[in-house]
């Protein structure tokens, strides 16, 4: 259940105060949009911790036993006064909630206009291991298999299943700007997953990462295969294989996971 969710559970109940990171000059805990929410009795998200959040609490507190927010608009400058030495200052705004609030949390709150697009092909072991963490993560996530049966239920609300025979047939159907993660059973799926990739990338250029799961000298394997296909030095230079951020050398599937989504989430024009 994502947070947003919950706190709509908690507003049918009682209300809360809405505290977010309105504007922030230098450094702080949390980027811009980041909030949490505060009951009578519990805190929902973060806005970073520390004594920043530790005083936002107690005014939203306040607030709330007050019945109503007086100052919806406060200033902290991260330095000795709050015993944080980001040195950056924050704008945060306090907000009340109750349960006529419910409707539009999803869109307040939900963020998904800034969600990655994942589109991941295969139910195995690491491909279920890297849907469980996306499901915590702000990411749209389309997991594409050829097998029937494959797919756990119930799926995250984040993630869409879809068999497809052929599997590479669902690439054309891949949202713009999808991040691919490439992890079938089967070597000659990859082979021609890839290769649908590549043809889309030549065509509308909107994948803008590629990633193959395996070793280097799967690649080199590959790399033939696909020149023999007719893709060129460039094209299949857009393919990152082997996947995952280095230092991490388990091939546990909940490490393998760790280590490409970390990846998958970092900028794309950032270096892999």
């Amino acid at each position: 259940m994502r947070s947003w969710q919950t706190l709509a559970l908690r507003l049918a109940r009682e209300p809360a105060v809405l505290v977010r990171v309105e504007e922030l000059q230098g450094s702080g805990p949390r980027e811009v949009g980041a909030w949490m929410a505060v009951t009578a009795s519990d805190v929902l998200n973060t806005i970073g911790g520390g004594q920043l959040e530790f005083d936002a609490i107690a005014k939203a507190r306040a607030a709330l036993a007050a019945g109503r927010v007086i100052e919806a608009r406060q200033r902290f400058a991260l330095g000795p006064s709050l015993g944080q030495c980001c040195g950056g200052v924050v704008w945060l705004g306090f907000e009340w909630l109750d349960a006529a609030s419910i409707a539009g949390l999803s869109e307040r709150l939900g963020g998904q206009q800034d969600w990655r697009r994942i589109a991941l092909f295969g139910g195995g072991h690491v491909g279920r291991a890297i849907v469980d963490l996306l499901a915590r993560l702000p990411a749209r996530v389309h997991w594409i298999d050829s097998r029937e049966g494959v797919f756990p239920e119930p799926l995250p609300d984040n993630v869409v299943a879809e068999q497809s025979e052929p599997v590479q047939g669902a690439v054309p159907t891949l949202a713009p700007g999808s991040q691919v993660l490439i992890m079938s059973f089967s070597h000659a799926e990859d082979l021609d997953i890839v290769a649908a990739c590549l043809k889309r990338q030549r065509e509308a250029r909107d994948l803008p990462y590629i990633g193959l799961i395996g070793s280097k000298s799967k690649w080199a394997t590959f790399r033939h295969r696909l020149e023999a296909r007719g893709f060129g030095v460039d094209e299949l230079a857009h393919v990152t294989c082997p996947i995952g951020i280095p230092g991490i050398a388990s091939k546990q599937p909940e490490m393998v996971a760790l280590s490409v989504v970390a990846q998958a989430m970092q900028d794309p024009a950032a270096p892999r």
